[in-house]
């Protein structure tokens, strides 16, 4: 709960309990209680803004006005005093019952509150359209349309930068439908997301405390956003990276375009392996373009944020799921990523990795959920996707199948415990929920995804000593690290 919500919802429970309990209850305490429960509400709904979560608390604000309208309208005979204690009994449990309601609705759909990043440099962040001339958009409805990419680039800002911080989505009722969508829940589960601020600063001057910063490219799960890991690229840029997120037009859970377009998520037709390799080849493509835009916007950026600024000859890939395996074919492609982090994305593409490994830096990170198949998935589960165990077990078998020589020629695998697919991500974030369901120590493995992240990119980017990687050789409680 963020503050004035803390602070109204406390203060309506014990003028609730006083209300119920109390002996004596003059008009003046009650006007006083109104007053100020209302004080709260007003400040709140001004500071914060009013979510929906949060009404059943500010319902209490008006109890102090009903009992003094109560106190007007004649009164019948007394009741008998047992009548009178079953009545008190049953206003208690209503209250009981209600309060409860008021602070779980908070608690379970919360405005998350990003962790200060621990790097020395602020963030900044500005949003880009960019079109691909040379490339036909596939689910256009029209011949001839190009491809559109929105793209978001967080970078080091000055220390000096003060603003307004930039919130988590642009429009957050579009976004908690596209959530909503992509989970099968109702869309209102998702409306807190409008709440959520970020620690970057938008159109913040970039710092000038290192002449140029390593440039890393982000490339999110199939039905996500460019900014789905939030909590791992506000930590890479407080320590001196320019992190470039794309959001990959019909293949995320949303992109808006500048005109007012809204591109929501397209299912695949089949997501059998062959249809997964040749939709990653989109998004390679996706990728490469990117680069050639970063290209030229560290060469003469309009704005001259970037120009002579990225450092063209560090730059790094990382990606979730699809953008994982997207990262990964990358780095088999294109000379100009020289390192990349695949976070448990099946290894589809074009490109195998070679028996002797991709004579590239790369670490590999896993879900043991995700290793473990259909070994966890009930048979409802599996139902529900349409499918039978025997057709998953020989598609997780078949990717799997890739994973063989992930780790060859010196590089990690990261193998972590007690985690989920989706854990990657900021999605568990979203609500405590989503971390009781799923077992998933969020807070732990974020912080271990950020470790490692930050450790490899240190040490092969900037030519850092490492401090994790060859420590931590072999299997611990929390993680297991293996190098071949």
């Amino acid at each position: 709960m963020r503050i004035f919500e803390m602070m109204s919802a406390c203060f309506n429970i014990l003028m609730l309990g006083w209300l119920i309990l109390g002996k004596h209850k003059p008009q003046r305490g009650l006007l006083i209680g109104f007053g100020v429960s209302a004080a709260f509400v007003l400040m709140q709904w001004l500071i914060e803004g009013m979510r929906w979560q949060i009404l059943p608390v500010h319902a209490i604000t008006l109890v102090p006005l009903l009992i003094i309208a109560v106190r007007y309208i004649p009164r019948r005979e007394e009741a008998p005093r047992k009548a009178s204690r079953l009545k008190l009994g049953l206003i208690c449990i209503f209250a009981v019952f209600y309060c409860f309601l008021a602070v779980a609705l908070p608690l379970a759909l919360p405005v998350i509150k990003f962790d200060k990043p621990s790097g020395p440099y602020k963030i900044g962040t500005v949003t880009y359209h960019w079109k691909d001339e040379k490339r036909e958009e596939g689910y256009a409805q029209q011949s001839g349309d190009k491809r559109e990419l929105m793209i978001q680039i967080w970078y080091p800002a000055d220390s000096k930068a003060k603003g307004e911080r930039a919130p988590y989505v642009s429009n957050a009722d579009i976004f908690a439908q596209g959530y909503g969508q992509a989970l099968h829940m109702p869309k209102m589960l998702f409306t807190s997301i409008g709440f959520i601020k970020t620690n970057a600063i938008e159109n913040a001057t970039i710092s000038n405390q290192e002449p140029t910063y390593p440039v890393l490219i982000f490339s999110h799960s199939l039905n996500g956003v460019k900014n789905q890991n939030t909590f791992q690229i506000e930590q890479l840029v407080s320590h001196g990276y320019i992190v470039v997120g794309i959001d990959h037009t019909y293949n995320s859970t949303v992109s808006l375009l500048p005109d007012g377009r809204v591109v929501h998520f397209v299912p695949q037709e089949s997501n059998a392996i062959e249809d997964l390799d040749r939709l990653n080849m989109v998004w390679v493509e996706d990728a490469k373009f990117v680069l050639d835009q970063v290209e030229e916007l560290a060469n003469h950026d309009p704005n001259q944020r970037f120009t002579g600024r990225m450092d063209l000859n560090n730059i790094g890939m990382f990606g979730h799921s699809f953008g994982g395996a997207t990262t990964t074919q990358m780095l088999m492609t294109d000379s100009r990523i020289k390192a990349g982090i695949n976070m448990d994305g099946g290894l589809y593409g074009k490109l195998r990795i070679p028996e002797e490994g991709m004579n590239k830096p790369f670490l590999m990170m896993s879900a043991d959920d995700t290793l473990a198949g259909t070994q966890n998935m009930s048979d409802a589960n599996i139902a529900s996707q349409g499918t039978t165990r025997a057709e998953l077990d020989k598609f997780f078998a078949d990717t799997l199948a890739r994973y063989e020589h992930v780790a060859v020629g010196g590089n990690y695998w990261l193998k972590i415990n007690k985690m989920k697919h989706m854990g990657f991500s900021d999605m568990y974030m979203i609500s405590p929920l989503f971390e009781w369901m799923e077992g998933v120590n969020v807070k732990k493995v974020h912080g271990l995804i950020n470790d490692y992240s930050l450790d490899f990119f240190n040490h092969y980017l900037k030519q850092q000593p490492s401090k994790l990687l060859e420590k931590n050789i072999g299997e611990h409680s929390e993680y297991s690290l293996e190098r071949g």
